[in-house]
Parts: C-alpha cells; sequence; structure tokens
C-alpha cells in the first residue's frame, strides 16, 4: 500500500511530513488551489530523501511550464489533473511517472480511460468536483469494481481517519495506493503530523493483514 500525502507548501511541514517516510509527496502547481506551492523554493526540496518521489500536480498546464518546474525542483513524478489527452500524458511516460487524475461520480464511464492505458503509469481516483481535487469529500467506493483496466490507481477524495479503516474493503487487484490531503491539515497546506502518524500506522497494518 503506497501512501502519497499531497497539497504541501511551507518548508518545515515538507520536512516534517517527509519525516514520516511517504511514497510520494505532492507539490501542487494550480493557482486556483489554496494548496498552490508558488512561494516554494526548489532548495526547501533539496533534504527530501530520494526515496520520496516528489510529485508536481498540474491542471491544464503548458508542456514547457512543466518540462521546466520538473528541472527546477527534480520531480520524479507528474499528476495531471485536468482534461490532458492521452497523448499529452505520453509526452511525459518513460521520462517520469505519469498519474492521471480522474474525478469519479455514479455516472463516470470508467471505458473512457481504455485511451490511456498505455499513456499513464497510475490513475488517481478522486471525487468529481468542479475545483479539481481537494474538496475532503468521498464518492462511493463500490464504483471501482467498474474499472476493469490493470493500471494501477491510487485512491483519493475525502479520506480521513474516521474512514480509512474501509479501505480494507476495496479488493480491487489494481489497487496501488491512497493519496492523503485536505482531511489531514490545519489549515490548507499545512498538515496535520500527528493525524498522518495515525494514519500511516493504520495504513501499514491494513498493508500487513494484504499480505497475509
Amino acid at each position: 500500500m503506497k501512501i502519497k500525502v499531497c497539497g504541501l507548501k511551507e518548508p518545515e511541514n515538507i520536512l516534517a511530513v517527509a519525516g514520516l517516510n511517504p511514497d510520494y509527496l505532492g507539490f501542487i502547481r494550480y493557482a486556483r488551489s489554496p494548496r498552490y506551492s508558488e512561494e516554494l523554493s526548489a532548495e526547501a526540496l533539496s533534504n527530501i530523501s530520494p526515496s520520496i518521489i516528489k510529485t508536481g500536480v498540474f491542471v491544464n498546464e503548458e508542456i514547457d511550464v512543466i518540462n521546466s518546474l520538473i528541472k527546477e525542483y527534480g520531480l520524479c513524478a507528474v499528476q495531471l489533473h485536468g482534461g490532458e489527452s492521452p497523448k499529452f500524458c505520453r509526452l511525459f511516460k518513460g521520462n517520469i511517472e505519469v498519474l492521471k487524475a480522474v474525478g469519479v461520480d455514479e455516472n463516470f464511464d470508467f471505458g473512457q480511460l481504455n485511451a490511456y492505458a498505455d499513456s499513464v503509469d497510475y490513475f488517481l481516483f478522486d471525487t468529481k468536483t468542479a475545483a479539481h481535487g481537494g474538496s475532503g469529500k468521498s464518492f462511493d467506493w463500490a464504483l471501482l469494481n467498474n474499472y476493469k483496466l490493470e493500471v494501477p490507481f491510487f485512491l483519493s477524495g475525502g479520506l480521513s481517519l474516521e474512514n480509512l479503516d474501509e479501505i480494507k474493503n476495496i479488493k480491487h487487484p489494481a489497487f496501488y495506493g491512497v493519496d492523503l490531503n485536505s482531511r489531514f491539515e490545519t489549515a490548507p497546506g499545512i498538515k496535520d503530523i500527528d493525524k498522518l502518524k495515525q494514519a500511516f500506522a493504520m495504513l501499514h497494518t491494513k498493508a500487513n493483514e494484504i499480505r497475509s
């Protein structure tokens, strides 16, 4: 069970979260997000363990801007959270990990993801909103049974200490990891370390249960 903590923007808080050894850290590069990391310096990320995959989160951004930020921050993955096409995703695949975020609701057609199967490394299933994530709301996880591809996926959208225990009910073979964000904060972009410690302990326990 991989753990991604997303929406970080303050250097001291980032280092505290990195000290918990998540698998991925996400930095949002979308100006309309309250977790926009506009003022974050590359130096602030320089002491993060190389084992942690630094992920830039983009929404319908220009390729030159993304490539520039990949180089500046030493990003190891991009999370594309807008209407990016399979062709656009393929521009990065093979050079860097590609996560394609998808907003899910009861009307979502998982068949439309077939076009992305060879263009991304992972999907990230989030709750469908107009704000491209960070809503703190979850969707009906039973809908994941409609996903038929083998591309691994992250689960996002409203994950919290109150519902993490329920992920044991997700038996999908492509379920790869979780994305923790707004329900683990003291303020937008500032993560609650105590809550994350509890979440990590719960998730590691669940991962051991699944393996056994």
